[in-house]
């Protein structure tokens, strides 16, 4: 199947940069370390999800959709962009939050709660810690359709087969923005987490041909179960662009940063989003890209590159979200 045939809507007009982190790199005396900007890609706040979301959104308005429904965590940047992204197609969202351990429910809470109204979220629907908030997504489903709405459900993360399209889109551009700059890299470092992105990513470059290795750093589970999360949801996308034989060992995923769990802060993280800002002025999230950071980071400290390497760190955004972290970074 050629992706271009696949209908998708257009939240970001041109391609995020890849940019060079000098004072970092110089800094950690590792590897050159460049980024990608895909916390610069269009709607509210930007992140990775409206990659993906330029392709659900598709779906849904092709399938008469009335109300777009989806889940996450409280302080979800996935959250944001889909109901972005309802507000800018002119369709009502409702939304399943589930309380974290460290992270009850606050009608005042700042960051993404507060986008939530802000941008006007027909309802927030919130949920205990451990609810399965895709099944909890489907009975909201079920109730609006009951009411004669037509909704449209978009599991956590963007994660099917249609969203991770935008990251099998987004290597093809990083594959022709490479070939611009005359880069290699040696690794591609990505968050791994509702696994979209990652298996997107990994999947890309191997349509294309492109030597890059995907190195997944874990944000919510281990390796037993996040590994087989990411292969399984390549290979469904894979056998949904028509791709056949497509190997089993593309996917690395590691787990040492995940630290108490989702949403649970590290010092590692602190350190890694600290900085950043104060080396390059760039801001990461305390939930996904500075545990990412931390990890790149403690490859870097543990020789896993040389002077001569080139690495990418992939930004998927979620500084909108950092004002509800503020207490881990006042000091």
């Amino acid at each position: 199947m050629i992706l271009s045939q696949v209908k998708r809507r257009v939240y970001t007009n041109n391609p995020t940069p890849i940019e060079r982190l000098s004072r970092l790199s110089e800094i950690l005396g590792g590897p050159t370390i460049y980024i990608k900007r895909d916390d610069l890609t269009g709607l509210t706040g930007g992140g990775n999800k409206t990659r993906k979301l330029e392709f659900l959104m598709a779906d849904a308005i092709a399938k008469g959709a009335d109300t777009i429904i989806t889940a996450g965590a409280l302080q979800s940047n996935h959250c944001r962009l889909t109901l972005a992204a309802a507000v800018k197609e002119g369709l009502k969202c409702h939304l399943v939050l589930e309380e974290g351990k460290q992270q009850p429910f606050d009608p005042k809470a700042n960051g993404n709660q507060l986008l939530f109204t802000l941008l006007g979220a027909e309802q927030l629907h919130i949920v205990s810690e451990g609810t399965d908030v895709n099944e909890k997504a489907e009975e909201v489903a079920l109730e609006l359709k009951a009411q004669g709405r037509n909704p449209y459900v978009i599991p956590v993360g963007g994660s099917n087969e249609i969203g991770v399209l935008g990251y099998v889109r987004c290597a093809e551009e990083m594959v022709s923005q490479c070939n611009d700059l005359q880069i290699t890299f040696k690794d591609v470092i990505v968050a791994s987490g509702s696994a979209g992105t990652h298996a997107g990513l990994a999947l890309g470059f191997y349509r294309a041909h492109a030597p890059f290795k995907v190195k997944g750093i874990n944000v919510s589970r281990p390796n037993d179960t996040q590994q087989p999360k990411v292969e399984d949801l390549l290979q469904s996308t894979a056998k949904f662009l028509e791709m056949e034989n497509v190997p089993t060992n593309l996917i690395e995923c590691y787990d040492e940063y995940v630290g108490g769990g989702y949403t649970i802060p590290t010092d590692e993280m602190i350190e890694a989003v600290k900085l950043l800002a104060r080396t390059e002025g760039i801001l990461l999230d305390a939930v996904y890209t500075g545990k990412v950071m931390a990890g790149l980071i403690d490859f870097i400290r543990k020789g896993n590159y040389t002077k001569e390497d080139a690495v990418l760190f992939v930004h998927t955004g979620g500084a909108p979200s950092l004002s509800a972290y503020s207490y881990l970074f006042q000091s």
